[in-house]
């Protein structure tokens, strides 16, 4: 019997992890009698005078926002992370070892606005969140070893508020997930002279098949080791280390690619599509200047919906005990997201 990618279970390996995903496309034939889960309903109102992160609202520790009328960005009211953290003691038992996790932890909301997303907003508009993007980064990289800006967007991945905002944790330490890429990275350029991203970026694009979206300056495909089902990853054209080496043309780009690529993700299943997504770059505060030519920026998407707006991937038992696996070939996937409009449809 002949291998077809598309039906029988294969392994494909992670070179940002060093580790293999098992994809069994055949799996996603089979009929669904799991957990249906539930669609907000309800329309987000424009302004809501209960939500901490409108304009002019009182948010938890008792401070009044002003009145933005673009972005607005506070040290979160419960931060993960605080820069005055006592050390912990030092143990010389291998087993029971702790280290410092000091940093700081801000809110960035995009818009006044709590029923807009990059789908429905303006491109003016998405453009000053990049702007913004840049100087919380410059900023906090100079102090900081790590700067994480991510996003949860939708009930579904844990996000308690429908405002348009994201989060930017910053570091003193090196991160699990950063920290495996920037090994990974470093040991693919010392053996092939090339970053690895790039390069993976050049071969997607000569084959096509996992291609979902691109422009002038920015692609988006679904990784060929991709776990989550519609998982994404967002490449630059042109070899950039950091957020903060992004040029005019590339943040210019990027809110199209925001705006166009996001539409698609909410077209797929009639819904606001959830997700979780972040951005990686080399790592900053005394290395900010450093040149890190194995590093590529780029964001990762991992939205949870596998076969409609209400049923999603759990993460179970095998990939918990075993290792990742994925019941759509990330082939299928990047076809059924490349076919849809880049408008946003309402209805």
């Amino acid at each position: 019997m002949a291998f077809n990618p598309a039906d029988h279970p294969h392994n494909r390996y992670n070179p940002l992890r060093g580790e293999w995903v098992l994809v069994c496309p055949h799996r996603g034939k089979r009929p669904w009698a799991g957990q249906i889960e539930k669609v907000r309903e309800a329309a987000i109102p424009r302004h809501d005078p209960k939500n901490p992160l409108c304009p002019g609202n009182v948010r938890a520790n008792g401070e009044v926002n002003p009145h933005y009328v673009h972005t607005h960005v506070f040290t979160n009211d419960f931060p993960a992370l605080m820069p005055d953290t006592p050390a912990p003691p030092e143990s010389d038992d291998p087993l029971f070892q702790m280290q410092p996790a000091r940093g700081t932890c801000k809110v960035m909301c995009y818009h006044p606005h709590s029923d807009l997303h990059y789908a429905n907003m303006e491109l003016s508009d998405i453009h000053l969140v990049i702007e913004e993007w840049l100087r919380q980064y410059q900023e906090l990289g100079r102090k900081f070893l790590w700067v994480q800006i991510m996003e949860n967007r939708g009930d579904m991945m844990g996000c308690s508020n429908p405002h348009p905002h994201c989060q930017i944790w910053s570091s003193e330490f090196f991160p699990n997930e950063p920290r495996i890429k920037h090994e990974n990275l470093k040991a693919y350029h010392e053996k092939y002279k090339k970053p690895l991203l790039q390069d993976y970026l050049e071969k997607e694009l000569n084959r096509g098949e996992r291609i979902v979206y691109q422009n002038k300056e920015w692609v988006v495909l679904v990784p060929f080791w991709a776990f989550w089902p519609f998982e994404t990853m967002v490449l630059p054209r042109r070899q950039t280390q950091r957020m903060s080496d992004l040029d005019e043309e590339q943040k210019k780009h990027l809110a199209v690619m925001l705006k166009e690529f996001t539409s698609k993700y909410d077209n797929l299943f009639d819904c606001a599509f959830p997700y979780s997504m972040g951005f990686h770059g080399a790592p900053t505060g005394e290395q900010f200047e450093v040149d890190m030519p194995f590093w590529t920026l780029h964001a990762v998407y991992y939205p949870p919906l596998l076969r409609s707006a209400t049923v999603k991937k759990f993460k179970a038992a095998y990939e918990l005990l075993a290792q990742d696996q994925r019941d759509i070939s990330p082939e299928l996937a990047a076809l059924r997201l490349r076919e849809q409009p880049t408008t946003r449809i309402t209805k």
